[in-house]
């Protein structure tokens, strides 16, 4: 039996010290570029989902790093294209932003039925860069979170 996504997400901006930002690019959408993203599962906390995604899209361990929860949601039409994976009816997302900090730059291991390739860019151009507006809008936070740690 098909299960449908729920729609409650987060994405997770994953940057270093000096504000390299890692996006990731879309494999079922060449040329769109995010950050880490995906739908919790049933019973698992929003925490939780950050910490499975990141490690299912990248290979990294968010629990040996900095990882927080921004206190930032957006709630966004979903795309047409991926409607399908929700049930009859459901338009609409909730994203929650969580960041996670890394040291430096580190190599990561992508999941290649969902991503083709990554880069690491400064903040800027990593927010010009992303698809989403959601993405975009938490990456231009990015520089007043920091300056609240």
């Amino acid at each position: 039996m098909k299960t449908h996504k729920i729609p409650v997400s987060v994405l997770v901006v994953i940057y270093t010290p000096d504000m390299q930002v890692l996006l990731l690019e879309r494999a079922d959408h060449p040329g769109y570029w995010q950050s880490v993203t995906g739908s919790c599962d049933p019973g698992e906390s929003l925490r939780q989902t950050a910490v499975r995604e990141v490690r299912e899209e990248t290979g990294l361990d968010a629990e040996k790093y900095a990882l927080t929860d921004w206190d930032l949601q957006f709630e966004f039409e979903i795309y047409e294209e991926w409607r399908h994976r929700y049930a009859p009816g459901v338009t609409r997302n909730t994203e929650h932003v969580f960041g996670l900090e890394l040291p430096q730059i580190l190599p990561v291991i992508l999941e290649p039925r969902e991503h083709l390739n990554c880069q690491w860019l400064p903040c800027g151009e990593a927010e010009k860069k992303v698809f989403s507006w959601t993405n975009a809008a938490a990456l231009e936070k990015l520089p007043e979170i920091m300056k609240a740690v």
